[in-house]
């Protein structure tokens, strides 16, 4: 089994407007600028450049439950499965992001992106409600 943090921000802004936001992989370096800043979409395909290089960014498809998993493709070809929802709470909405151990990840390792998670959310919760 892996070990898994559930970390979440409230967003005080409709579960749509937030879901529509981070939906959007155009919209990824403003509020993860940690993954990459420039996204390119070509030949059907969401693409963010990485300090490791080019990784190919898919969102699952349009839903009304809030589902936003993605999975990163990275540029060694492995596959990186990320769970993540926009669940309403009243007039805004929380957004959970599961961040999971990968396998020979050290514990310092785990904090550095729990860290980075949290920042991004942070980030998210931000640029989202100055919209």
């Amino acid at each position: 089994m892996t070990e898994s943090r559930h970390l979440s921000v409230f967003v005080a802004r409709p579960v749509a407007q937030v879901y529509a936001f981070v939906a959007d992989p155009a919209n990824l370096p403003r509020w993860a600028p940690g993954l990459g800043s420039a996204v390119v979409h070509d030949g059907g395909h969401w693409f963010v450049e990485t300090p490791a290089g080019r990784v190919r960014v898919t969102f699952a498809p349009p839903n009304e439950y809030g589902v936003l998993d993605h999975e990163v493709l990275t540029p060694t070809g492995e596959s990186v499965y990320v769970p993540m929802r926009a669940l309403a709470d009243g007039d805004g909405c929380e957004v959970v992001f599961t961040l999971r151990r990968a396998p020979g990840m050290s514990d310092d390792e785990l904090e550095r992106d729990t860290a980075l998670v949290r920042a991004d959310l942070a980030l998210l919760k931000k640029v989202v409600e100055g919209l």
